[in-house]
């Protein structure tokens, strides 16, 4: 998914006002209000690179004259240690903007990178990779743009862009008849209902839902719902997926599979700012 412009832009002066604070002491100490410098941002590991646009909004909320080269372009993938960018201007602006940049790019090109793992792991198999709600706070947009960049599809954005009856829904509501027919009074949008048992997917497909979520459930169980459900709704597997298994459950015969750990566990890349 692309990123607005006004949502990039707000997410990036947060992150500076956390990190500059009242100003960088530092800098503004050693370096010269009117020295210019240049400098390579730099991947030192094998990944997808991400946040490129967050690290070239950071140093241009800074000094809006600094030029901003990308090397490379988002979702491309580096071998090692690559220089993916060149930034050159106002050397204070460029060493404020250093730490944030630098955490933008680490942190994204780290989830682009662990969703291609998975979209590699599954390929072949006609099976997408989706994307959760499991986010970090304020930067849903940047690792769901982080997500596609790695090759996976973006799951519902938020609460009110997607229906996802769980089973707390349905403990609330009663029953998940009762809970499709006040969503079909209210909504549009498709509707899907988490399932854990196959007596579950039976009552949500006499429901007339949308699509199943299969949660937690074993091979065997997948393998029996798929064969239950034979076509007549999408599906979608979750809970306990990982690179080792992930194969396996899309070889079941699911259309989908949710992985939280794109996002919640991902480990950001090596990066670094080096002034030439």
């Amino acid at each position: 998914m692309a990123v607005a412009t006004d949502t990039l832009e707000r997410i990036v002066l947060a992150a500076l006002a956390e990190d500059v604070g009242q100003g960088d002491v530092t800098t503004e100490a050693t370096v010269s209000p009117d020295a210019v410098g240049a400098a390579e941002l730099l991947v030192k590991e094998p990944g997808v690179v991400c946040g490129l646009r967050a690290a070239q909004a950071t140093f241009r909320a800074l000094d809006n004259d600094i030029d901003f080269e990308p090397l490379v372009q988002e979702g491309d993938a580096v071998e090692g240690p690559s220089a993916v960018a060149l930034v050159t201007g106002a050397a204070r602006a460029i060493l404020t903007g250093e730490r944030v940049a630098l955490n933008f790019l680490g942190r994204l090109s780290g989830v682009a990178t662990m969703t291609k793992r998975y979209v590699d792991a599954v390929a072949g198999t006609g099976v997408a990779i989706l994307d959760t709600r499991k986010t970090t706070p304020g930067l849903r947009a940047l690792e769901k743009h982080a997500v596609a960049c790695g090759g996976g599809r973006n799951h519902r954005f938020g609460l009110d862009d997607g229906v996802l009856v769980k089973d707390n829904h349905l403990r609330a509501a009663g029953s998940t008849r009762e809970s499709v027919d006040a969503l079909r009074a209210t909504t549009d949008l498709p509707i899907e209902v988490e399932c854990d048992t196959l007596e579950q997917v039976s009552e949500a497909l006499d429901s007339g839902v949308d699509a199943i979520l299969l949660d937690n459930m074993s091979l065997d169980e997948l393998r029996s719902a798929v064969l239950f459900i034979g076509g007549r709704v999408r599906l979608e597997a979750s809970g306990g997926i990982t690179l080792e298994n992930v194969r396996a459950v899309a070889e079941t015969g699911v259309d989908q599979i949710s992985v939280g750990a794109l996002t919640h566990s991902a480990r950001s890349l090596d990066v670094s700012l080096e002034l030439k």
